[in-house]
């Protein structure tokens, strides 16, 4: 068993929901990644949900894209985020950390070696974006060797045959994508994400997490009624990007990221 489930059982239990911020590996810097990991801990972050840098990140907007860019021009590849997750594990046993990529460096890695690699390291769960489920056997088969997670995400348009055949494939928790399109689009409507969450809690007892649409507290506390968690990405690595290009400094940068994760908890918490 991976740190997800008990992560989750503690919440539910405490009656609390996880904030789970996503970040792109080596952005802004290879240097900032690792204590920015621990500051989102330190803030109100339940669970980490790291992103390995790829050349066609298809699935987000431009503004993780560019964080992408950014981290490929650092020259950070899958194995060295997993060196970031293992550096992060000397100080943080506890924390539960996702990776999320695309399934070409895994493959290039062979799913064993990556497995191994990854469990090694401190990883919980993984994410594969373009991976689709009736092809995960081979991936899950070392995933669970080594108790690590296989999350799988559902949009507003899957259908729910595919939902059942998502679910039964799933563990940790289910990451809902609330808006149509890639990261950072759309307008989030909270009522279209409560129907879709009673479906999919139709088909499992997973947690169900909600991302795509969550930019500050308003939007996280939208959701986060219905919700096991709710997921931010865009909106913090925006906040770091625009504070660089308007000539701050890396710290305030990374600082005025994690407040808004602070704000996030804090709304999510108060709702």
């Amino acid at each position: 068993m991976s740190r997800l489930t008990p992560c989750f059982e503690a919440l539910r239990k405490s009656g609390r929901k996880a904030v789970i911020p996503y970040i792109v590996a080596g952005d802004p810097t290879v240097a900032a990644t690792v204590p920015m990991l621990h500051s989102l801990v330190a803030a109100g972050a339940n669970v980490l949900e790291l992103g390995v840098p790829f050349s066609d990140p298809m699935s987000e907007g431009p503004v993780i894209q560019r964080g992408h860019e950014r981290a490929l021009a650092n020259e950070v590849s899958l194995t060295q985020v997993l060196s970031m997750v293992a550096e992060f594990r000397r100080q943080d046993q506890v924390t539960p950390i996702v990776i999320m990529g695309y399934a070409n460096p895994v493959e290039r890695m062979g799913y064993a070696n990556f497995a191994s690699a990854c469990s090694t390291a401190g990883v919980d769960g993984l994410i594969t974006v373009d991976l689709p489920p009736e092809e995960v056997g081979p991936l899950n088969v070392e995933l669970q060797k080594v108790a690590i997670d296989n999350i799988f995400l559902i949009s507003p348009t899957t259908p729910a045959e595919r939902i059942a055949t998502i679910t039964s494939n799933a563990s940790g928790f289910i990451y809902y994508v609330a808006v149509k399109g890639v990261t950072g689009a759309g307008h989030l409507d909270s009522s279209d994400v409560g129907m879709h969450l009673d479906l999919i809690r139709s088909k499992t007892a997973l947690p169900i997490c909600v991302g795509f649409g969550i930019k500050d507290a308003e939007s996280a506390t939208a959701v986060g009624s219905m919700a096991d968690g709710v997921v931010v990405g865009s909106a913090l690595i925006d906040t770091m990007a625009v504070t660089l290009d308007a000539g701050g400094s890396l710290d305030a940068g990374v600082d005025k990221a994690v407040a808004l994760l602070g704000s996030i908890r804090t709304g999510i918490d108060n709702m």
